[in-house]
């Protein structure tokens, strides 16, 4: 009984809040229409000034509510804060004063950037074989301009270096490279890249011809006439229109790759030039690495995907920038060798590294892998927990307080749609990420996305204010919000949390303020209608309650009333 009333009285408060979110516009234009049908009776020509100054009132007011629903804060706070208190000498003028408020600003400031750092998505899809197949089939852009020119910058950070201009056996083809990774047009950047590669080949092909020019460069620069290995990174991301496609381009790139990659290792100790050189060089062929067993993986060779990404991550321990751990995580767990992937998460799960949504949530898959096919709420709340199912429960608070955007993805109360290039750990767009890739490994599971829908809201009763403290990570940060819609696109509805919702108690005294504004001014203008409303009101209001008194009555023994009156 309990129960019912709660949901019952959950009910009301969620449709009082949804009329009040977008049912105002409606009360506002019944407002304008009420005002306009009594404009005779209350004169509203003779008192225009003051109509005028409630009018703008009642608008600064909306607009009041509008921008707190949005922005979470008040935007007549917010403005004397920031612009009216330094005018009026609000600030203490005093030198320690001021370095310290100076340095608690500073320290604020470094402390959100941190926070709300974009990092590049480990399983982000090909351009060519997977967004713009969307685009062409639902006519919308899965990603965003903001999202595309990170990846341009990481694309110049990754595969160009600061020495590029002082090569000038193949400056041209550098030059072509730079301004394909900056071109905004994908089409520019595609016959960039070609222009490049025809480059590349006239010179191999006159290259009999170029011997002494060659020999005579190669002991001023030590590297010419690299094979432009970027260019077909380039066209295998997005000119390739499937991934079989993309796979034979990044192979073609692989043997270029390791051409430049093995002459600069053997010049890297030469001067910063080459050292620059060879950490470029190093990058494109991780790239190009770690984009192959992705083919692979996508094209059903898990196996063969797995062997790759563990040979990189030996031959390349230091590069963890790519976060290839991820990856394979992923690929383990599409072969459900779930030995291997403890193994892996015993390696990265540590606590000196950064956490990520793969990292907590396939830790709480595995712990909820053991007792999830038999688990059961109503036998838990007879008996209790078990170790197991503890230690499970546990697993899920955790990855839920570092990333609380996934369970509704997983649980399918919210659609997904394709994960951009870049996310923001603890974001929406890491949800989108992870669930995108994972939802399979969960369903696979007996059993684990029962256990997730019955204990993943608990985690909030153990962080009541998360903005201000968390329970083991630290206080969720307030920037996800902003830095997601600049992520994911329009269409998208972003997850917001916390809430930024008004109190009810707000809400049910803004409700309860203007309908008694408007049976007061009702009543001062019709006062006998409103009185012959009001009888009529009572009377059905008060109609069940005399029908039961009635009843009594006649049940009763009128001595009965007489000796309760005396008394």
């Amino acid at each position: 009984m309990a129960e019912a009333g709660g949901s019952l009285l959950e009910q009301l408060k969620s449709c009082i809040v949804w009329s009040w979110t977008y049912l105002w516009t409606l009360w506002f234009f019944l407002m304008l229409f009420l005002v306009y049908i009594l404009r005779v009776p209350l004169k509203i020509n003779d008192n225009l000034s003051t109509g005028t100054s409630s009018l703008i009132s009642g608008l600064i007011l909306i607009f009041e509510w509008w921008y707190f629903r949005k922005y979470g804060t008040s935007f007549i706070e917010q403005v004397s804060v920031s612009h009216l208190r330094p005018l009026l000498g609000g600030v203490d003028s005093t030198a320690p004063s001021n370095s310290t408020s100076n340095n608690g600003d500073t320290d604020s400031n470094r402390q959100s950037v941190s926070e709300c750092k974009v990092w590049r998505n480990p399983l982000n899809l090909f351009r060519g074989a997977e967004y713009n197949r969307y685009t062409w089939v639902t006519g919308r852009e899965p990603l965003t301009y903001y999202d595309m020119n990170l990846s341009a910058q990481d694309h110049q950070t990754f595969f160009t270096c600061e020495t590029d201009h002082l090569r000038p056996a193949d400056a041209s083809k550098k030059d072509l490279m730079q301004k394909a990774w900056r071109e905004r047009n994908p089409q520019a950047r595609i016959s960039a890249a070609h222009e490049a590669l025809e480059l590349n080949e006239i010179f191999y092909h006159w290259r009999p011809l170029l011997q002494p020019l060659q020999a005579k460069r190669r002991t001023q620069n030590g590297i010419n006439f690299t094979m432009c290995a970027t260019a077909y990174i380039l066209l295998a991301e997005e000119e390739a229109t499937t991934i079989v496609e993309a796979e034979r381009l990044f192979k073609q790139a692989l043997k270029a790759g390791e051409v430049c990659y093995r002459r600069s290792q053997q010049l890297q100790h030469h001067g910063a030039q080459y050292e620059a050189q060879h950490r470029r060089d190093t990058n494109v062929l991780v790239y190009i690495k770690r984009r192959l067993a992705m083919c692979s993986r996508k094209l059903g060779r898990t196996r063969e995907a797995v062997k790759m990404m563990r040979d990189l991550m030996k031959e390349f321990p230091l590069l963890s920038m790519f976060n290839i751990h991820e990856n394979l995580l992923e690929a383990l767990l599409e072969l459900q060798a779930y030995a291997d992937v403890q193994a892996v998460l015993a390696k990265y799960d540590d606590i000196s590294l950064p956490k990520s949504a793969t990292i907590c949530y396939t830790a709480a898959l595995l712990k909820a892998r053991a007792v999830s096919d038999k688990f059961s709420p109503e036998a838990a709340s007879r008996r209790g927990l078990s170790t197991a199912e503890m230690n499970a429960v546990e697993a899920i608070h955790r990855a839920v307080e570092f990333n609380p955007h996934v369970p509704k993805y997983l649980l399918e109360m919210k659609s997904l749609i394709l994960p951009p290039e870049h996310i923001l750990k603890r974001g929406d767009s890491e949800a989108i990420a992870y669930a995108f890739f994972h939802l399979q490994h969960w369903k696979r599971v007996e059993g684990a996305l029962n256990l997730l829908h019955c204990t993943w809201e608990g985690t909030f009763r153990m962080i009541p204010y998360p903005l201000e403290k968390g329970h083991l990570f630290y206080p969720y940060p307030i920037c996800t919000e902003t830095a997601d819609r600049e992520l994911l696109p329009s269409f998208h509805e972003v997850s917001v949390y916390p809430k930024k919702e008004l109190p009810f108690f707000i809400l049910f005294t803004a409700g309860l303020c203007s309908f008694t504004a408007m049976l007061a001014l009702l009543t001062h203008q019709f006062p006998e209608l409103m009185g012959v409303f009001a009888k009529a009101f009572l009377s059905t209001l008060f109609a069940p309650l005399n029908f039961v008194m009635e009843k009594v009555e006649s049940i009763l023994p009128s001595s009965l009333w007489h000796q309760l009156t005396r008394i």
